[in-house]
């Protein structure tokens, strides 16, 4: 399989782009997956393209690719009703903000209320809290699709002394975007390897001690990296 990797921008704690086009159905170039967040934006605010429709790429993406890669744990069993709701939004001339429409994946150890938060852990499997973490209820304030939950090393990372970077008791072993069978770096490996492989045009990292730069780097994508305070820690399980 050939990969094309892209610069894509993932946002982050500090602890730290063919589908047929949606509106008007005018002929698009690129699909979603080879389209930064931006490009993306500007075809739904033109209507060339409608959120159900890139949330539908985008799952079917995922579907197709990430067996060999487990940088995804789970899918949030809303985010087509999500998307058809942030379309209702638009239609009546109301969008919420600058990610209106918008899939985001978010690294499991954030909690959302779709899904349950496992950081990784077979412990923390029906962990169902219901509740969003601040950044999360700030990414849907701007109208992001919450698409689902990213791999990780367990715990984010120090399980043990010999841990192994991207892999988790819940989905295993996060695959290097280039090579699968070469280290994603962690412990945000499933946000890096996600973001270089298209299955989103934003994901979401948490970061103590290199988390966020390192997957990046080694996946060929940009990680920002907030400073500590920035974005709200509360809701997430730490390292």
């Amino acid at each position: 399989m050939s990969i094309v990797l892209r610069l894509r921008t993932w946002a982050a704690l500090l602890m730290g782009a063919c589908l047929a086009a949606g509106g008007h159905g005018a002929e698009l170039a690129a699909p979603p997956s080879e389209q930064s967040a931006a490009a993306l934006h500007a075809d739904l605010v033109a209507e060339r393209r409608s959120a159900e429709n890139v949330t539908r790429h985008f799952l079917a993406r995922i579907a197709a690719m990430d067996g060999r890669y487990r940088s995804v744990i789970a899918l949030a069993p809303d985010a087509v009703e999500q998307a058809r709701r942030l379309d209702a939004h638009r239609a009546a001339g109301k969008p919420l903000g600058r990610l209106h429409g918008i899939p985001v994946l978010l690294k499991d150890n954030i909690e959302s209320r779709e899904l349950p938060t496992t950081a990784g852990s077979l412990l923390l499997a029906d962990n169902h809290t219901g509740r969003d973490a601040p950044l999360v209820a700030a990414l849907r304030r701007e109208g992001a699709v919450i698409l689902g939950k990213t791999n990780l090393s367990e715990w984010a990372n120090f399980r043990s002394t010999r841990s192994s970077s991207g892999w988790s008791g819940i989905r295993g072993q996060t695959g290097n975007a280039v090579d699968p069978a070469r280290n994603p770096c962690g412990s945000s490996s499933g946000s890096g390897t996600a973001a270089a492989l298209g299955f989103a045009p934003l994901t979401v990292g948490t970061e103590t001690n290199g988390s966020i730069v390192c997957p990046s780097s080694i996946n060929g994508v940009v990680g920002f990296k907030p400073t500590v305070g920035l974005v709200s820690r509360r809701g997430v399980v730490p390292i």
